[in-house]
């Protein structure tokens, strides 16, 4: 009788394991097929998914920024206002002083105030436009690090978030739209700066920003002084396929027009941890950027 039950007992787990065993096998087969399919699928057709997955704007800070006061956020002598790029369309922007400027900005938020921070544009200090990844806003820390470095350098920051991130009007970003933006708040700085040497740094989805911007305006006669592109991409299949392999430098000096000024390539090597966005940490960075410059055309500083 013991021996039977037994063999019951026996036979009863083995059923349960052979449907467990099952379970896992159709449960790993449908999230492969889900995964390696259906995603695909859905995204190669969802033009509405694409963007959202490419800006992911929708991706915010962990904390409450008031932008209205970018001293709170360790950044003194740093202006807020904002730019209206197209009609029901306006852009946050910060203008980050050079170091030596801090202590003289005016005391008060009046017209005179607004006045000095834009004649400070064209005290002929190096300005930079800064054209910020996805996701977050021109708050996030490591860009507030990198303003750092760049004013200690005794550069202008010009800094600002596309439509749809932040507190740019909520509108859903694209391709043309954010590009667009990039150029109204280029023309903005260009009309004030005077002989001010004005180059464009894009990172990550900014480089992408940036490249077609500074396309656009080349086309039209008005080229910064240089463009730096931080972390950037040849395009997304690239971006997947060969990702380590620097594919837009390759790409960059087979395609270039001879006489063309030449496309300089900074590599890092991974030990220094400096991954996607951390390139500020570099203590080499300043020096990297002056020389850049200076090729560049620039001789101030």
């Amino acid at each position: 009788m013991i021996k039977r039950l037994l063999y019951l007992i026996f036979l009863i787990s083995l059923w349960i394991s052979g449907i467990a065993f099952e379970t896992v096998v159709v449960g790993a087969l449908l999230t492969l097929f889900v995964m390696y399919f259906m995603i695909p699928l859905v995204f190669h057709y969802s033009p509405v998914l694409q963007r959202h997955i490419v800006f992911l704007n929708f991706v915010n800070l962990p904390k409450r920024v008031d932008y209205n006061t970018p001293e709170r956020e360790d950044l003194p002598g740093t202006r807020n206002f904002y730019l209206k790029t197209e009609d029901n369309v306006k852009v946050g922007v910060w203008h980050v002083l050079p170091g030596s400027l801090i202590s003289s900005v005016p005391k008060e938020e009046t017209a005179d105030h607004v006045a000095w921070y834009e004649k400070s544009l064209g005290d002929e200090r190096p300005v930079i436009l800064y054209l910020h990844g996805n996701t977050s806003s021109r708050a996030t820390a490591h860009r507030i690090e990198l303003y750092k470095v760049l004013r200690k350098m005794d550069y202008h920051v010009v800094a600002f978030d596309y439509r749809g991130y932040a507190d740019s009007s909520p509108v859903q970003p694209n391709e043309l739209g954010v590009v667009h933006d990039a150029k109204v708040v280029y023309r903005y700085i260009r009309e004030r700066i005077g002989s001010s040497p004005l180059f464009v740094w894009g990172h990550s989805l900014g480089t992408g920003v940036s490249t077609h911007a500074v396309g656009d305006l080349c086309l039209e006669g008005d080229h910064p002084a240089a463009l730096v592109l931080e972390s950037p991409f040849n395009n997304i299949k690239d971006e997947i396929k060969f990702h380590p392999l620097s594919s837009l430098y390759e790409t960059a000096l087979k395609v270039r027009p001879k006489g063309a000024p030449p496309v300089k390539f900074v590599g890092f090597a991974a030990s220094c941890g400096y991954s996607h966005k951390y390139i500020y940490q570099a203590p080499e960075l300043p020096d990297i950027l002056r020389e850049f410059f200076h090729e560049a055309g620039e001789t101030k500083n």
